[in-house]
């Protein structure tokens, strides 16, 4: 079935399901919107009238289809340099708190999340912390908060995790359950996952460590701007703020923020 999609037809399509929805994609990335409509119709081998009706009809449809529209690539302790400068400039400063509030963004299915969960417990920040976990997807926010993983995915991380400076083994950190591996109760105690869309939800809480990475890159810069002054709004004076690789602080709130390590990005908020 042909999959030429016009940018037209996405406009068409973001409107219905704004309308239908609530969700808007008019700000997300006009060219990543239409790889990934193209694909969904290709492997489901629909019309773009058959997704519409599904769109329209069918509310389970519309959940696959934010699984599918919306990126969810993650791992544990992925970049692994990353949580190597977080251990040396970011956790130190923390530990001047009595309190640590951590927001993980786009947090997908909770990997991160609980990667700093285990740096943090490892620095003996853990249980004077609080972490977030917040996704516009309802789908892996329930897998999130299961802490269940396919096994072979954690043997994976495995080695992640000693790159980041782990001094323990990961193993220490979950316990299996036949061909799953499930986080331990003791390192989910402090972790709430909520649905939040960073597209039309405001701020809900002050943190002392916002991370966002790889989520930016998909929206226009408007948008990007926007989503950087909400976490701007939403951090404590001298929280950090983390972004993804490929990422960068933009417009007026770039310069209310210190460089910590650029090649990481990671900055802390300073007015």
């Amino acid at each position: 079935m042909p999959t030429n999609i016009s940018f037209e037809e996405i406009e068409q399509l973001v409107q219905l399901i704004k309308n239908v929805h609530g969700f808007d994609f008019s700000n997300y990335s006009a060219a990543s919107l239409k790889r990934r409509v193209a694909r969904i119709i290709q492997l489901q081998n629909l019309s773009l009238f058959d997704l519409k009706s599904l769109l329209t009809n069918d509310p389970d449809y519309f959940e696959y289809f934010l699984t599918e529209i919306t990126v969810n690539v993650t791992e544990m302790f992925r970049d692994p340099e990353f949580f190597q400068s977080l251990n040396k400039h970011v956790l130190p400063y923390l530990k001047s708190y009595q309190h640590i509030k951590v927001w993980n963004a786009g947090c997908s299915s909770g990997e991160e999340l609980y990667s700093f969960a285990i740096a943090f417990e490892e620095e003996g920040l853990y249980q004077r912390s609080f972490m977030y976990g917040t996704d516009i997807n309802a789908i892996v926010i329930d897998q999130a908060r299961s802490g269940r993983y396919p096994l072979k995915q954690l043997t994976l991380y495995a080695d992640n995790y000693l790159q980041a400076g782990g001094s323990k083994s990961l193993e220490h950190y979950y316990q299996c359950d036949n061909d799953m591996a499930v986080i331990t109760p003791a390192l989910k105690q402090r972790t709430l996952f909520s649905i939040h869309n960073l597209v039309s939800d405001g701020v809900f809480n002050e943190f002392h460590l916002i991370s966002c990475r790889n989520v930016l890159i998909y929206f226009d810069q408007a948008l990007q701007e926007k989503v950087l002054q909400l976490f701007y709004d939403s951090l404590a004076n001298f929280g950090f703020l983390c972004l993804g690789s490929k990422e960068s602080l933009k417009g007026n709130v770039a310069k209310r923020f210190k460089v910590i390590d650029r090649k990481n990005n990671i900055y802390q908020k300073i007015t």
